[in-house]
């Protein structure tokens, strides 16, 4: 299999080509629900064979952890520039997943590219490629592409990632056998989660911070975003937690940019619009005025948002990177502040080397005994979430 950290030399192949990709999920036999797939496709998917009417090779990525601790896997498919040649063309690859051992039913997933005019004779080769993402378990992949001609290419492989025993060292509830397919969006809609079947779950708080722990940068870099979302997801897939009030905030603009009370879902894409209202570079006169504007913000902020509430949170939790400020704020600031509910810190820092000293969220916490945990890779947040899950429970 080929690692996930060759793809960008994948995609550099895939944007050179013009070739242009959009996956379509296709909904599996749930509820009555009928797929619609020719029945030549379906042969090819079910016949196990190798089939290379159009030439390419397939070659599986390994699947790698994300932060919201599901894996990300896919193909990467080289076909011959020569077998393309004419005035444009379409490929569709159509896929479809099983975990195996268990009942559930399979996957169904489109990709399809769009190929540009390729000259007679052309040396060379393109890579395609495409992902989905898995949760714990043993699966099988079949794969099949098909153009305009009708010429197939098939494949057909088996995917393990970790077992479920080995997930649950990681996290407080694995997703067995979760399949999913390409995520363009950062800000996704998530879908529905079924909770837990006790009589009271979790009320949680959550505190994130959308703010560059390097004061130079204007902005989040998009990866940095995408792994803080990740991490919000995984929480709001946590069976046990029924409620969520959200409050994100950023620092240079000293504004409170999206908040949530006791909710039962997120809403990502209203979070993603309110991110991307974020206008990096740009600071408010009265900022420069004011030398406390910042520290009176935070305070403020944290007043609020670390009193008791209606409902009370079951469990207070900061996500973010480290915030690091020119002017030292106290934890003296809240001392007086009734805090009755445990408060954790998941300190995302993706280059621990950079900022390895205390940041002004984890001094101003300091006396309410938060629990602090840094996060640089997915394993570390695995870890983190079974830990406050386990402390939750007891």
């Amino acid at each position: 299999m080929l690692s996930l950290s060759k793809l960008a030399v994948v995609l550099v192949a895939l944007l050179a080509s013009g070739l242009c990709l959009a996956q379509t999920p296709l909904q599996s036999a749930v509820g009555g629900a009928e797929i619609r797939i020719v029945t030549t496709d379906m042969a090819v998917l079910s016949a196990g064979d190798v089939r290379d009417d159009l030439p390419c090779s397939v070659t599986p990525l390994d699947p790698r952890l994300g932060f919201d601790l599901q894996y990300q896997a896919g193909y990467v498919v080289n076909i011959p520039l020569a077998s393309l040649a004419g005035e444009g063309d379409s490929l569709r690859v159509l896929f479809r997943i099983r975990a195996l051992g268990v009942d559930d039913q399979p996957r169904y997933f489109v990709d399809r590219f769009s190929v540009p005019h390729v000259e007679e004779g052309a040396n060379g080769e393109t890579a395609l490629s495409g992902q989905y993402t898995l949760g714990p378990g043993r699966y099988r992949v079949d794969w099949l592409m098909r153009d305009r001609s009708e010429r197939v290419c098939s494949a057909h492989w088996e995917v393990q990632t970790s077992t479920t025993e080995e997930f649950e060292e990681l996290a407080a509830t694995p997703m067995a056998n979760a399949i999913g397919g390409r995520r363009d969006d950062v800000f996704l809609e998530e879908p529905p989660v079924q909770r837990a079947a006790v009589q009271s779950l979790l009320h949680v708080k959550l505190i994130v911070n959308f703010t560059p722990t390097d004061p130079r940068d204007v902005q989040l870099r998009p990866y940095d975003v995408e792994n803080i979302v990740s991490i919000l997801r995984a929480i709001s897939r946590e069976p046990q937690i029924g409620t969520f009030s959200l409050v994100s905030f950023n620092m240079q603009e000293e504004r409170v940019i999206f908040e949530q009370e006791n909710v039962t879902r997120i809403d990502f894409p209203e979070l993603g619009n309110s991110v991307g209202s974020i206008e990096g570079g740009k600071i408010d006169i009265r900022q420069l005025r004011d030398e406390e504007s910042g520290t009176r913000f935070l305070a403020d902020l944290l007043q609020r948002h670390l009193a008791p509430g209606d409902p009370e949170a079951d469990a207070i939790i900061f996500v973010g990177p480290k915030l690091v400020l020119e002017k030292k704020i106290s934890g003296e600031l809240l001392v007086n502040s009734a805090v009755t509910s445990p408060v954790f810190y998941l300190i995302y820092d993706r280059n621990p080397r950079a900022f390895p000293w205390r940041d002004a969220i984890s001094s101003i916490l300091r006396p309410f005994r938060s629990l602090e945990y840094s996060i640089t890779l997915p394993r570390d947040f695995g870890l983190a979430m079974k830990d406050m899950m386990f402390r939750l429970k007891k």
